[in-house]
């Protein structure tokens, strides 16, 4: 018998490529008003306040003309790209072509970007047309030493409630459907901290515990939807998960993501991935967006 088989012995490479975990999909766009076809650097979106009735108190009085206010908010386009090369002479010496899985991460990149503009827009600045607008103090909730409570919870609600910011009860009223129109972005962090505080252990809410239990992704008319990519300060010590009602954050489109695989001349024909896409986002209501400080 042999010994020395074991030299002629073979290893077998996988001729695919596995894409590591990662956030794939764009996860707010849903949950924003969609300007889509913008040409131009810019799209503005045209704002009209409130004004009230008056009482009409005599016949044949005067009429009294209300002064309606006219604001805008504006939709700044970003472009955003994603490139990698394949040598020529590499895809020689390779099992497995790389460019599809090379496509498919850049895909995910921009779907990424997507969000992090989103994101940047609900609680940062929005432009008007005689500056930069900060989201006020009064939609923002303190840390106070915790992270996300049902205390939180409650206060974001009753600020978009008394802000008469749409929700699902009012959607439905005006005969638009039950589709939740109110979102809160969150950590795993966070929804771990949630589960954890008293209240929630405490109380016998059947909507709480299939929550917790991932059954459902909706509770006190928020749409739950996690994300990785939350803000935090300087130290990490404090993340911020944001709140809003669909309507009040834009998605402007100048071009969705487009990808292409082309060979290179200049790179000695090497072969290149390549997409990019043109997209912007802006706070259209601050009364609408809630940012809440976690610890």
């Amino acid at each position: 018998m042999s010994f020395q088989i074991t030299e002629n012995m073979v290893q077998q490479y996988a001729n695919n490529f596995r894409m590591l975990y990662q956030q794939r999909q764009a996860r707010f766009r849903a949950w924003c008003q969609i300007e889509a076809g913008i040409v131009g650097q810019s799209k503005s979106v045209e704002r009209l306040g409130k004004a009230e009735a008056y009482d009409i108190t005599s016949r044949h009085a005067d009429t009294k003309f209300v002064e309606v206010p006219h604001s805008r908010r504006w939709v700044d386009l970003q472009d955003k790209g994603w490139a990698e090369l394949i040598d020529k002479l590499d895809k020689v010496r390779l099992l497995a072509d790389p460019s599809q899985g090379y496509a498919m991460l850049a895909n995910a990149a921009l779907n990424r970007q997507m969000d992090d503009v989103i994101l940047t827009a609900a609680r940062g600045n929005a432009r008007t047309n005689s500056g930069l607008v900060a989201l006020p103090a009064s939609q923002k909730i303190a840390a106070g030493g915790t992270s996300l409570t049902l205390a939180k919870l409650l206060t974001i609600k009753e600020i978009l409630d008394g802000n008469e910011v749409d929700d699902d009860a009012s959607l439905q009223a005006d005969g638009q459907g039950a589709t939740p129109s109110r979102v809160i972005a969150v950590n795993a962090k966070m929804l771990t901290n949630l589960y954890g505080t008293t209240e929630i252990k405490s109380v016998d809410y059947n909507s709480v515990k299939a929550l917790a239990q991932g059954a459902i992704d909706t509770f006190l008319g928020f749409k739950f939807v996690r994300t990785q990519r939350l803000p935090t300060d300087g130290v990490a010590t404090t993340g911020y998960a944001v709140a809003w009602s669909r309507s009040c954050v834009a998605l402007g489109i100048g071009q969705e993501i487009n990808t292409s695989v082309d060979r290179r001349p200049d790179k000695n024909n090497a072969w290149q991935v390549f997409a990019d896409m043109s997209i912007g986002a802006a706070r259209l209501e601050d009364e609408g967006v809630v940012e809440v400080a976690c610890a």
